[in-house]
Parts: C-alpha cells; structure tokens; sequence
C-alpha cells in the first residue's frame, strides 16, 4: 500500500508509504490523500490531522517523476497538476489544525504539501528546499500561492522560490517556514509541540480556524492556486523541462 491511514485519540495520521521512492507522489497517494481529506471533513471526532513520511530518509520528494514524465504538453500535464492542487487547497482548508511533520527531506512537491498544513514541525536533520527551478518549471500544486498568503516576508518568500535550494531545518525556522526544529522521535516532537493545544477544547481550534480559512478564501487563494497549476503547466510542455528531467532521470 502506497499510504497510510491512521487514527488513534483524537489524531488522523495520513503516513506516505514509498520509502523505496522517498516518498514520491503517484496517482495512488492522491487517491489515499482524497480518502483521508473525506474522512476528516466528515468526522467531527478528529482534533487534528497529521502528515508525514515513512521511514526517516524522505517526508516526501514530490512527484514521482518515473510516473509522470510522459506528459509532454501542458493539456496532459494539467490535470495532474490541477488535482493536486486541489488536493492541497482541501489539506489547508479542514477544519482541524493540521501539522506536517518533516521527518526527512522534503523536496520540491513535497515542500508544497508541508506548506499546504498549519504547522512545520521539521527534524533538525532534514533538509528541505522548492527546488522546481532546477527542472525549469515553478511549483505546481499551489505551493507558492500558498507560502505568499502565510509567510509575512516577501523578500525571504521569493527568494526561497526563486534559488531552488535545498536548506536546512534551522534555516528553514530562521526565515519562518518551519514552525518548530525538533531533535530525536518524531513522536515526541509531536506530543511536546501539541501538549498546551490539547489543553484547550477543539471547538476553539476549529472555530480560529473557521477564521483563518476566511481569509485565506478573501484573498482567492483556491482560484491562484489553480491559476499556479496552469502556468506550471506551460513550463511543463517545454523543452528546457523535459531535458531537465530527462538529465536528472540519467543521473537516478
């Protein structure tokens, strides 16, 4: 199976089980992500969502790139790319706190997803980065629109998009995407990161995030991140992509 569903006290965990592909997104883990993104809506027992990683190595590397670099124009890059988007904007918008725990590197799409949560809770061993610049296309699945609506520095936004570097866990909590930089089990980081939170009743989280989502919602946030996913689109179908991709597959 190529995803986890857990949920146990109150705490759903949507796990990405591709180890062996450092937790690359396919077709299959969007189909899970829909699953778990349901369930949470419709399950008002749940205090909070959780994503990670299986394994230590890789919290996610974005898209499976054996899987989806057939698509050569923008009309078959599209839909994927759409999808996930709104995959991601469903991710931002539940009901819940939801947490993604970086419990190794996080790479390209998989940076757009621990954006898409509330809270980064990083290792302090991982490394993450939005790296789409290196395959001469930007984020895709909302990514971008969504660091600009939750980061306050546009300096420090931009430039973490435009460098496509790769940047440790501290730096990551220096330029404020990492909520937290946790050292040991990512457990642990997670019970000492929601102890005080689990002291207040969830109807207060769910209704401040009622208001968070509203803004987000005021600003267009769902229509900018399709609009992102369209324009990735069209950097898909070039030439500098596809060889792009084709050199970093020779290299795999």
């Amino acid at each position: 199976m190529s995803y986890k569903i857990e949920i146990t006290d109150g705490i759903a965990t949507f796990i990405i089980n591709r180890p062996e592909m450092r937790n690359a997104i396919n077709g299959a883990v969007m189909d899970g992500l829909e699953t778990f993104l349901t369930k949470i809506e419709t399950d008002n027992s749940i205090a909070y969502a959780v994503i990670t990683g299986e394994g230590d190595r890789a919290f996610c590397s974005g898209g499976d790139l054996s899987e989806f670099h057939g698509f050569r124009t923008a009309d078959e890059a599209y839909p994927m790319l759409s999808r996930m988007a709104g995959l991601l904007y469903r991710l931002s918008t539940l009901p819940v706190p939801v947490i993604a725990i970086v419990n190794g590197a996080a790479v390209g799409g998989g940076c757009e997803i621990a954006t898409a949560c509330d809270y980064r809770l990083v290792s302090a061993y991982a490394k993450a980065g939005f790296i789409q610049g290196t395959l001469a296309i930007t984020s895709g699945w909302g990514g971008a629109s969504q660091l600009f609506a939750k980061m306050n520095n546009h300096a420090a936004t931009l430039k973490l998009l435009s460098e496509a570097k790769v940047h440790t866990a501290q730096q990551l909590q220096t330029i404020g995407w990492a909520t937290e930089v946790y050292d040991g089990n990512p457990q642990d980081g997670l019970d000492n990161f929601i102890y005080n939170m689990k002291n207040i009743h969830p109807s207060v989280h769910r209704a401040y995030k009622k208001i968070a989502i509203a803004n987000w919602n005021q600003s267009g946030i769902k229509e900018r991140m399709l609009e992102e996913a369209a324009q990735c689109a069209q950097l898909w179908e070039s030439d500098a992509h596809h060889e792009a991709v084709a050199n970093f597959l020779k290299k795999k």
